[in-house]
């Protein structure tokens, strides 16, 4: 491996492992809360150790795991999918990844410091966070990364957008492009929007807490709801950063496994942007109980936000419809997004009413939802997306008994780890605790959570294994195994440094479909 390489493919690569290997210690931190809860008033953690495992777990997931392999899997695949040599940027490239990698370790270097890690959620809430004594240095480290880890997803953004619009090659409108291309595309627009209020907002924490600022004190004339706007602000959006990739992985595996042509692919493109666009006007349905926001205008924009991710749904429903569906595991994987995320946007339009917010927005309700979208939903298309996409990226093939192991194990423990959640948001559990009373069905029902994360694991250490028995066997994949239609599948398999030997002609979004099949039209070239 070079650490100087700036070959868009290395560079992905990097991205995706190291989110992976992120993604590991988040599991493990998220397994140590499941132990704590497993029991009424467990004893496993106190509570300052319990509150730096969950800030751990949230930040990692957030910051450094799903996110970060949205834009890895676009760093790696854009060019290829446009027809590109490489990146625009290069240099900026490789930049962008050892600042991501470095501000990880940092927020983790905090639990190296004498008073821990941050542990003030992943949110860092003021006054909370703005102590000195308390948080201590490990949320100085805390904010530190991610400034970092934010410099470098502006950079990425920049990177893939310049990309985008400039290095398409010949025949490959704007209107040709991949879907996954074009939620890219929307995605680094949000980030360009939403991380440099993250940036503005971290470093007045950092001043209040070390500078004798006093943005968020309230007793020196300062705003602590403040805080709240512009963290929401970056917030909300970053779901969609979380997300908008993914919908684009989705897409690509309905389409190439139902062996039709996107259905609706104007109005995938357009959904996304609408997505984009509502999202940054959504931020304060974070706020409805401060009762410092105009409710009814946040609550409307948020139930019209359901609207273009409804239009994906019907979308990816009428590629499949009358298609030739294959089960692989990346199907699978894509159709179990489908379910997940469907609970989680149904719950999520219930929760954006103000009188349910009321109710449920300090219960394990939220945690329920939260989870769906972007576990449920993100990390499944993640497990899609590295099940469709390896044999490109290492000409081997993965066994499909593995996959499909590994799939069903996920599915079955995610869902018995969350569902209940839901139930215990019902029965008043609040969340962000250490403990809980033995009373109602706590007991019962955490317990079946706990268990169910323990199939996740099982799932977990299954995906490892297909990866690593794949990588040891070698069974030759073929340059286009999948028979899927995008212009990365034109290529050798692992594709050559420099992509391309030739590129067929450009004439629709599906190039690999026309030049199997001179004689036929798509019925979509733009």
């Amino acid at each position: 491996m070079n650490p100087f390489s700036t070959d868009h493919k290395r560079i992905g690569l990097w991205y995706m492992a190291t989110s992976l290997a992120f993604f590991c210690v988040a599991g493990l931190l998220a397994l140590l809360i499941r132990a704590q809860l497993a029991r009424p008033d467990g004893t496993l953690l106190d509570a300052h150790v319990y509150d730096q495992v969950f800030t751990l777990h949230g930040t990692a997931m957030i910051f450094f795991v799903i996110a970060p392999f949205g834009l890895g899997l676009g760093n790696y695949l854009v060019p290829l999918q446009i027809g590109a040599r490489d990146m625009a940027f290069p240099r900026l490239n490789a930049f962008s990844y050892w600042m991501f990698l470095l501000g990880g370790l940092t927020v983790f270097a905090g639990a190296l410091t004498a008073g821990g890690a941050a542990a003030t959620g992943w949110t860092a809430y003021v006054p909370l966070s703005v102590l000195p004594v308390g948080p201590g240095a490990g949320q100085d480290l805390w904010i530190a990364g991610l400034l970092m880890a934010s410099v470098s997803s502006v950079a990425t953004a920049i990177n893939l957008l310049v990309t985008t619009i400039v290095y398409r090659a010949p025949g490959m409108t704007m209107w040709r492009m991949p879907i996954l291309t074009w939620e890219m595309v929307a995605t680094s627009l949000l980030i360009l929007m939403a991380f440099p209020p993250l940036m503005a907002v971290l470093a007045m924490l950092w001043i209040d807490r070390h500078l004798g600022g006093h943005f968020f004190d309230a007793a020196a004339g300062g705003n602590p709801i403040l805080y709240q706007h512009l963290f929401w602000f970056f917030g909300h959006p970053e779901v969609y950063v979380m997300i908008l990739p993914f919908f684009g992985v989705i897409t690509e595996i309905v389409a190439t496994f139902s062996r039709k042509p996107v259905f609706g692919y104007v109005g995938l493109v357009l959904s996304s942007f609408a997505i984009a666009g509502l999202s940054m006007g959504v931020w304060a349905h974070h706020m409805f109980s401060t009762g410092e926001v105009a409710n009814g205008f946040f609550a409307g924009v948020s139930f019209l936000i359901a609207v273009p991710t409804g239009i994906k749904f019907f979308n990816w429903i009428g590629t499949m419809w009358r298609g030739s569906i294959l089960l692989t595991t990346p199907m699978l994987f894509a159709i179990g997004f489908m379910l997940n995320f469907l609970l989680g946007g149904i719950t999520g339009v219930m929760v954006a009413s103000p009188p349910i917010d009321f109710h449920a927005t300090d219960s394990y309700f939220v945690v329920a939802h939260f989870h769906s979208t972007l576990a449920g939903g993100s990390l499944f298309a993640v497990f899609a997306a590295v099940f469709f996409w390896f044999p490109k990226v290492f000409g081997v093939r993965t066994r499909e008994s593995l996959g499909r192991w590994c799939f069903g194990l996920l599915f079955v423990g995610f869902n018995a780890t969350f569902l209940p959640m839901y139930v215990m948001g019902a029965e008043g559990m609040p969340r962000r605790v250490a403990t809980y009373p033995d009373i109602g069905h706590l007991a019962l029902l955490n317990g079946i959570a706990s268990t169910g994360a323990l199939v996740m694991l099982a799932g977990v250490l299954v995906f490892a294994a297909a990866i690593v028995i794949a990588l040891r066997e070698r069974v030759p994949a073929g340059d286009n195994p999948w028979g899927a239609y995008t212009l990365e599948w034109a290529t050798s398999s692992p594709p050559p440094e420099y992509n391309f030997d030739t590129l067929p002609e450009i004439r629709s979004e599906r190039p690999v479909f026309d030049a199997e099949h001179p004689g036929m039209g798509t019925g979509t070239a733009r």
